[in-house]
């Protein structure tokens, strides 16, 4: 279990802030004299009180504390804006970059960390952590700090009044920081959990969400609502388990302060009582009574808040661990053309595994400016992966992939993908328009370019349809689109890229039979003078490739061109007899 001090914490997420961390910092010197103006009227309260008591009080007095009361309110208004200004909006400023450099560390990730169950992770950390930290924690900071001032100043204003009183202080606050810190371990040591069972429930839910329409064409909302349940009720017991944990040491904590409490009261009873104080000592003390360990229990309220964020935090820096696929290659590809004595595509003696599990075995072929590759085989073969590699999804074990002589791994990822352009089977769209959706292809394509690439990819006229054509904003992930429409806008925007190679996994795979002829139309034109690779599922779309690459169990185990594989009789010309060829 860690063990760390709410200054440790405190110190932690300063230094996270990164270039706002001096401004920050700068906060606590505002907040260092509002702490000393929060004090001041209780102590010209005590005056004020004293000289009635003695009567030497004049209404010269009396004017005058009531303006040194008002310049304090003043004072503290000033210095709290002052602190807000340094402190709370460079929080926002810093969880502000902090997104940023967390979605240009995602596009640098492998597609592998997006595949292993860390959805949920990601969620929670953007939507839920940088959310509580930002909004809870950064704002307090300077509080924190004021609070430890204030507290500070009473125990030496006890002091003033008598020595007793201040040792008796010293003494009643001593348990009150021990059961202080016994809180801040147990909430540390629960924090974590409490967060992991966050993460887990942000995942299932989205799990749910997700799949909600197979959940119901299978009928498995019991059981899946049983699940999304069980993460409730797990996030809920640790929740539980935290309060039961805490609270005895909550209670503890109370019972100290209210302990503190009354002996400093009773000693000045005592003391007055023998008249080692005057009256007005004792009537002075009986004003501040309350708030002699009151800036200590505010720093302790907090203690759930900062080992909350001490987690977030470890969940925050775990994603940005993440070991990002190099991109410190300093080769540039030579244009498509200029080397047409070098493959634009070789993959030499490549292998690749997911973690443990072995994908591709040795794989080795070459692709030149022009032809068409296709990877066909039984389902988990390896065929996307081959295809993934290229686009350096994931980087090759053992081996190399080349484009045009440059190992891609030795080339800036931006300028790999300047080459490459991709039509998945499973289609993404964005919320946004549809003019921006295939704006991506060309960030400063002009209106033109963009109807233009709509109308060779056969969407133009379906567009034109819709309520504001091309400023239509369409559904999350394409929602409010058939799947072919979705399909013809994928192919949009990769023709307004216009890349030299352009991988296609299967366009037409899941699409009815009108929209499959609108799909191969667009994708014709798409592939006008680029180089391909297909992984084909339906056959009779590659019956003019170059060269079939058949991989079976991560491996080649045939090749070459229609005719050729046919006249083997192996499981290429099995596969093509079963689709009725």
């Amino acid at each position: 279990m860690k063990n760390k001090s709410m200054i440790k914490m405190m110190h932690r997420l300063v230094s996270s802030c990164g270039n706002y961390k001096t401004q920050i910092r700068a906060a606590y010197i505002p907040g260092f004299f509002k702490g000393l103006f929060m004090k001041a009227p209780l102590m010209l309260c005590f005056l004020i009180v004293s000289a009635f008591m003695t009567g030497t009080i004049t209404k010269k007095m009396c004017l005058i504390s009531g303006l040194v009361l008002l310049a304090c309110v003043v004072c503290q208004a000033v210095l709290q804006n002052i602190s807000d200004r340094l402190q709370s909006a460079a929080g926002f400023k810093v969880f502000a970059d902090k997104r940023m450099q967390l979605g240009d560390h995602f596009r640098k990730l492998s597609m592998g960390y997006f595949s292993e169950g860390n959805i949920g992770k990601v969620s929670s950390v953007l939507a839920t952590d940088m959310n509580f930290i930002e909004e809870n924690c950064m704002m307090v900071l300077e509080d924190l700090v004021g609070f430890i001032i204030s507290q500070g100043l009473m125990i030496c204003f006890m002091f003033y009044l008598d020595w007793r009183l201040g040792l008796v202080s010293v003494a009643g606050l001593l348990p009150i920081m021990l059961f202080g810190n016994l809180m801040t371990r147990i909430s540390i040591s629960h924090s974590v959990a409490k967060q992991e069972a966050s993460q887990k429930l942000t995942g299932a839910v989205l799990e749910f969400a997700e799949g909600i329409g197979i959940i119901k064409t299978f009928n498995l909302l019991g059981k899946k609502s049983k699940e999304v349940n069980r993460a409730f009720e797990e996030s809920c017991d640790k929740a539980i388990g935290f309060e039961m944990a805490y609270a005895p040491w909550w209670a503890s904590y109370m019972i100290a302060y209210g302990i503190g409490t009354v002996a400093v009261l009773f000693v000045s009873y005592l003391l007055c009582a023998n008249g080692n104080i005057g009256i007005e000592f004792m009537m002075g003390m009986i004003l501040f009574l309350f708030d002699t360990f009151a800036g200590m229990k505010a720093y302790y309220g907090n203690v759930a808040r900062l080992t909350v964020t001490d987690a977030c935090l470890d969940r925050i820096e775990s994603v940005f661990d993440e070991a990002e696929i190099s991109n410190d290659g300093t080769e540039t590809l030579p244009k498509a053309g200029e080397t047409d004595s070098e493959p634009e595509i070789s993959y030499q003696n490549v292998s690749f595994s997911y973690g443990d599990k072995s994908a591709l075995h040795d794989i080795s072929f070459d692709v030149h400016r022009g032809q068409m590759v296709a990877l066909v085989g039984p389902s988990g073969g390896g065929k996307s992966t081959i295809a993934n590699l290229l686009a350096r999804f994931w980087d090759v074990k053992n081996g190399s992939i080349k484009i045009r002589g440059k190992d891609i791994r030795n080339v800036p990822v931006a300028n790999l993908m300047d080459n490459i352009s991709m039509v998945f089977q499973r289609v993404y769209l964005f919320q946004d328009t549809i003019f921006n959706n295939i704006a991506m292809g060309k960030t400063d394509a002009t209106r033109e370019e963009v109807i233009e690439v709509a109308k060779k990819a056969r969407c133009y006229d379906f567009i034109m349809q819709l309520p504001n054509g091309f400023d239509t904003v369409i559904g999350e992930g394409g929602a409010s689109l058939s799947g072919g429409e979705q399909q013809r806008i994928s192919i949009a925007r990769c023709m307004l890229k216009d890349a030299p190679i352009v991988i296609l996994d299967e366009a037409t795979a899941s699409v009815d039979a009108d929209n499959e002829h609108f799909i191969q139309e667009a994708i014709s034109e798409l592939c006008q003078g680029k180089t391909l690779i297909v992984i084909a599922h339906r056959l009779n779309t590659i019956r003019n490739a170059d060269n079939i690459l058949l991989i079976k169990n991560g491996s080649i185990a045939e090749h070459g061109k229609h005719d050729e594989l046919m006249k083997q009789g192996g499981l290429y010309k099995s596969m093509v007899e079963k689709q009725g060829m």
